[in-house]
């Protein structure tokens, strides 16, 4: 049987972002992603940031037997309706074109998805969610690390009889999550439903309300690929992906 093809995006570099490649532009991911996928049994189809329509991304995915949307800078603000804070960074127009339309494309497709920190808030954002512009600091939030520097290790809650607690073969508590965000959804986005918060009530994880009407779908706001090598409980995620794109 043939290994189920997974797209996963990238993040774009501007020319001199890259040592040693000064007049050209590139796309990049964390090795980390596919070292998770590969362990699991799939193969890898890398989606470079470019503008595509809603047509060329359903092409792009009807290719494919399953989507992850990897960690990133902010989605823009405008996408959801929303002034720009002052901690907003990372912005790229391109980056959010791409990954929205190929999240809607796969939704309506009905491959699997698996979406992963910023990937989590480009999935709220296509379904009319919003998001939270900036926990960091704020009294009452522990810990959720800050992009650019270390990871904050915190604990999960799952709620019993989610995908996401079938997945972790009934557990109701996930430990070692590292995490590197200072977003976070705030409105849901059509259809969502919570599955996991942290201690002090961040949304760290979601999927649909109604799985049966849905395609397979998980959506994590920490880094469970930076562990997935150590940790069975963070690598269980990959692992799922590829066998509900298989079974499709």
């Amino acid at each position: 049987m043939a290994r189920p093809l997974i797209g996963v995006s990238s993040r774009p570099r501007q020319a001199g972002e890259v040592a040693g490649w000064p007049d050209t532009g590139a796309a990049v991911m964390q090795r980390t992603y596919l070292d998770a996928l590969w362990r699991a049994g799939g193969l890898e189809a890398i989606v470079a940031p470019r503008l595509i329509g809603s047509g060329e991304a359903t092409e792009l995915v009807d290719r494919l037997d399953g989507l992850i949307l990897v960690g990133g800078g902010d989605v823009d603000p405008a996408r959801y309706r929303a002034e720009r804070h002052e901690h907003v960074y990372g912005v790229d127009d391109t980056s959010d074109e791409l990954e929205l339309a190929l999240v809607r494309a796969a939704l309506r497709r009905g491959i699997p998805v698996l979406a992963i920190c910023r990937g989590m808030q480009v999935l709220n954002v296509a379904l009319g969610g919003t998001l939270d512009q900036h926990l960091t600091g704020r009294p009452g939030l522990q810990g959720h690390g800050q992009p650019g520097s270390g990871p904050a290790v915190h604990d999960v809650n799952v709620e019993a009889g989610s995908l996401l607690a079938k997945c972790q073969g009934g557990a109701t508590s996930i430990g070692n999550c590292w995490s590197y965000h200072h977003q976070a959804i705030d409105e849901l986005g059509e259809g969502l439903y919570v599955s996991a918060r942290s201690d002090d009530g961040v949304i760290e994880a979601v999927e649909f309300a109604s799985p049966d009407e849905h395609p397979w779908m998980l959506a994590i706001q920490w880094h469970p690929e930076r562990t997935a090598a150590t940790d069975s409980a963070h690598q269980a995620f990959f692992d799922e992906l590829v066998r509900q794109a298989a079974a499709g």
